[in-house]
């Protein structure tokens, strides 16, 4: 009905599951404990520490600004990309016999193919979403980062209570960059489905192995551990 085929289906089946799959290894089992994501929150609580005792914060300035316009930079390009998809629907009579040509199987539908455009535009906008409140948190931290006061004997636990909350809320801000950046990945996985349902399957589990491989095992992992153990 919809112009879809068994393997379309389970291609579409094992994207989900290995989205949410990662989403809650990464996030909410034991394991995610040891990834980088994980390892990086205590640096943001090391920043923060190490800021309550700076009179002169320009460098902490400097870092929010580095990370509030790299946020801003994925949030537009996510636009960019939904109206990209959008183009791409208004073009399907032009695009179809392009892929009825290729041998990769048979020719999509047009309602095949308009829903497969759909479905990226749901992940870009998504991205989008994620990348936008993201930069809103990170602007909350750099308004709760000037009222973080310098660390002397009559303010010290206002100091540093203040310093885990700006810390806190960095990590939120974080995590939800970083579910930004997991969907600008998996839309890569996405678009083999419009060349191949075989493809888009294989396309899948690279990303997930390459996604994998850089929180648990890559180099950037063993490099952030040595900073934390020293």
């Amino acid at each position: 009905m919809l112009g879809f085929t068994t393997i379309d289906y389970a291609g579409m089946a094992f994207f989900i599951a290995a989205w949410f799959g990662y989403h809650t290894a990464l996030e909410l089992t034991p394991a995610g404990q040891r990834s980088l994501n994980r390892v990086m929150n205590q640096y943001r609580l090391r920043w923060m520490e190490q800021m309550v005792v700076r009179e002169n914060r320009i460098v902490d300035t400097t870092i929010m600004a580095s990370l509030m316009n790299g946020t801003a930079f994925f949030a537009s390009t996510s636009l960019i990309a939904i109206g990209g998809v959008l183009a791409l629907l208004q073009s399907t009579d032009e695009v179809l016999p392009i892929f009825a040509d290729l041998p990769f199987g048979p020719p999509p539908t047009r309602l095949a193919w308009d829903l497969k455009v759909v479905g990226l535009a749901v992940i870009f906008v998504y991205a989008f979403f994620k990348f936008a409140w993201s930069y809103r948190l990170f602007n909350y931290m750099a308004i709760m980062l000037g009222a973080v006061p310098v660390l002397k004997d009559s303010s010290r636990e206002e100091a540093l209570a203040a310093a885990r909350h700006a810390a806190s809320m960095s990590t939120v801000a974080g995590k939800h960059f970083n579910r930004g950046q997991r969907a600008f990945f998996f839309s890569l996985a996405y678009l083999g489905w419009f060349i191949s349902p075989y493809l888009f399957i294989v396309a899948t589990g690279a990303v997930l192995l390459v996604m994998w491989r850089r929180q648990f095992v890559s180099d950037a992992r063993d490099a952030a551990l040595g900073g934390v153990h020293g």
